[in-house]
């Protein structure tokens, strides 16, 4: 058999023999599958945007189907919040510097640097994604008001144990007034990071009088 005749036979057999077998990815479930969904959806969300951010890209980075992101996240406005706020949960972790000044201090610093870093470009690409996406902006209208509320009401029920503010100070939207106002200088002035000053004015002219007035107005 003529050479050039033999090298096509044997490209065409070795077309036709079998691919070996792939390990199969092990199963997951629960809150491994769903670390795993959040973490593809975060990615999407960084390198596309949101208007790049598909369920089946999604599902194909993190090795599952559709059918299973649907089943948690019912569409993707819905993931796309999930993601961020899982990120921004796991990078701005309650302090405690033993007073309320401090830990609102270091709070609003980690939160400040947070904001300005992929994790806030996340939240930024959200921001965007919402002015044409309805379903988006509700879900943003719907989380506003959380605002980091868990690591905020931790200090403040310390400050509160310490002493150093009254119970009535207790209330969601005064443990995060300060959180509010930072992510205005964010939405608002289009700071890229916001300068330290204004986290320390934010705090001693707004946060901590609004705290320590709490007590005198709840007795009238």
């Amino acid at each position: 058999m003529p050479q050039r005749e033999t090298e096509v036979t044997e490209e065409r057999s070795a077309q036709a023999a079998p691919s070996p077998p792939q390990p199969a990815r092990p199963r997951r479930h629960g809150a491994e599958l769903e670390d795993a969904i959040l973490r593809a959806a975060a990615e999407e969300l960084t390198e596309s945007g949101y208007a790049g951010l598909t369920m089946d890209r999604v599902a194909r980075r993190a090795g599952t189907n559709k059918n299973t992101i649907y089943r948690r996240w019912p569409n993707r406005a819905t993931l796309g919040i999930a993601a961020y706020r899982q990120l921004a949960a796991a990078a701005v972790p309650s302090p405690d510097t033993g007073e309320l000044r401090g830990d609102a201090l270091e709070l609003m610093r980690r939160t400040n640097r947070s904001w300005s870093s992929p994790t806030g470009g996340i939240l930024r690409a959200l921001l965007a994604g919402a002015r044409d996406d309805p379903q988006l902006l509700a879900q943003i209208q719907e989380h506003s008001a959380d605002a980091g509320s868990a690591a905020w009401l931790a200090i403040l029920a310390r400050a509160v144990a310490r002493g150093e503010a009254p119970a009535e100070a207790l209330h969601l939207r005064v443990a995060t007034a300060a959180i509010v106002l930072l992510r205005n200088e964010f939405i608002v002035r289009g700071y890229p990071t916001v300068p330290d000053d204004i986290l320390i004015e934010i705090v001693d002219e707004v946060y901590l009088p609004l705290i320590r007035g709490r007590g005198a107005s709840a007795r009238f």
